[in-house]
C-alpha cells in the first residue's frame, strides 16, 4: 500500500511542471479521505503562505495548491521517517516528531515546508504544514538499487513465511495478501507514471502485504513475547526495503512527470 503523502507529492508535482490539473491532485487525495483540510503548525508558517493558523479554521486544498504556486514552488519529495532516521525533516523539531507518528510526510524544501497528514475524524483528512528548518536533504535512493533490494526481501518475505510457520496459524494467508496487495491498485497515478516506478509500487505493496499478515497474530492465537521479538527481528530488513522502494519510486516518478511537464520527454 502507498501512502497519502506519496499521492500528494507525485500528483502536485506534475502538477506544479503542468503534467496534471490542480482537479486531478485534488481527485487523486479522494482515495485517502472524503474530505481534505488544510492548516499550518504555528503562525510564522501559517502569514508565509496564507494559511489559516493552529487557531483557526482550516482551508480545502486547493487553497494550499495556490499557496505553493505563489511561493515558486518546483518539486515535492517524499519522506518515509523511522525511529533514528528522520533524514529531510530538518531534526527533531516538531515536523519530524509529527511525521515519526504519521510514518509520512510530503516535504518542498525550495518552499522550506513539510506537510503531514492524519485523519482527524471519520472520512477527514487534515494536512498540517510545518516550518521546515535548513537541513541536508532527504534520503536519495537509486531505482535501480531499490529494485534489487526488493526482490531480494521478496524472496526472504517468502522465507519468513514458512519459518514464522504462519500458514499453519492463518489457512487463509494467500487470500489475505492478495487482498492487501490488491489494494495498491485503487491508488490513482498521472498518466505519465514511469512504469518503472509503478513496478517497484507494485512489487513493494506485495512485500508489504506479506509482512503485514507475517507480524499479525492469528486470530484467537496467543504468541509469547520471545517469540514476538524474534519475528519483529526477522522482518524489520524486509520493511525497510519496502519503505527504500517506495522512496525511491516515488523520486524517479517526480523526476520523470517534471521533464515531461518542462518538454524534455
Amino acid at each position: 500500500m502507498s501512502c497519502a503523502s506519496a499521492t500528494l507529492v507525485v500528483w502536485t508535482s506534475a502538477w506544479l511542471h503542468g503534467a496534471a490539473a490542480a482537479d486531478d491532485v485534488l481527485d487523486a487525495l479522494g482515495f485517502w479521505a472524503e474530505m481534505h483540510e488544510v492548516a499550518a503548525d504555528d503562525d510564522g508558517t501559517a502569514t508565509a503562505l496564507d494559511l489559516p493558523g493552529p487557531d483557526e479554521v482550516p482551508v480545502g486544498p486547493a487553497l494550499l495548491l495556490a499557496s505553493l504556486r505563489r511561493a515558486s514552488a518546483t518539486t515535492a519529495r517524499l519522506v518515509i521517517p523511522v525511529p533514528g532516521d528522520v533524514r529531510g525533516l530538518g531534526g527533531n523539531g516538531p515536523l519530524s516528531k509529527c511525521a515519526l507518528r504519521a510514518g509520512q510526510a510530503a516535504v518542498l524544501p525550495e518552499v522550506g515546508v513539510g506537510l503531514v497528514p492524519a485523519l482527524v475524524a471519520d472520512g477527514v483528512m487534515r494536512w498540517t504544514v510545518f516550518d521546515l528548518p535548513s537541513a541536508p536533504g532527504g534520503e536519495y535512493v537509486p531505482i535501480g538499487e531499490a529494485e534489487h533490494g526488493l526482490a531480494s526481501a521478496m524472496r526472504e518475505a517468502a522465507t519468513a513465511l514458512v519459518t514464522l510457520d504462519v500458514a499453519r496459524h492463518r489457512p487463509n494467508v494467500r487470500a489475505e495478501i492478495a487482498e492487501l496487495s490488491a489494494e495498491h491498485t485503487k491508488v490513482d497515478w498521472p498518466a505519465g507514471m514511469p512504469p518503472r516506478s509503478l513496478r517497484v509500487l507494485q512489487r513493494a505493496a506485495e512485500v508489504a502485504a506479506i509482512l503485514a499478515v507475517a507480524a499479525s497474530d492469528a486470530p484467537g492465537g496467543a504468541v509469547s513475547a520471545t517469540a514476538t521479538r524474534a519475528r519483529d527481528e526477522a522482518l524489520r530488513p524486509l520493511s525497510e526495503a519496502v519503505r527504500r522502494a517506495r522512496l525511491a519510486a516515488v523520486d524517479e516518478a517526480v523526476r520523470v512527470l517534471s521533464d515531461q511537464g518542462a518538454g524534455r520527454h
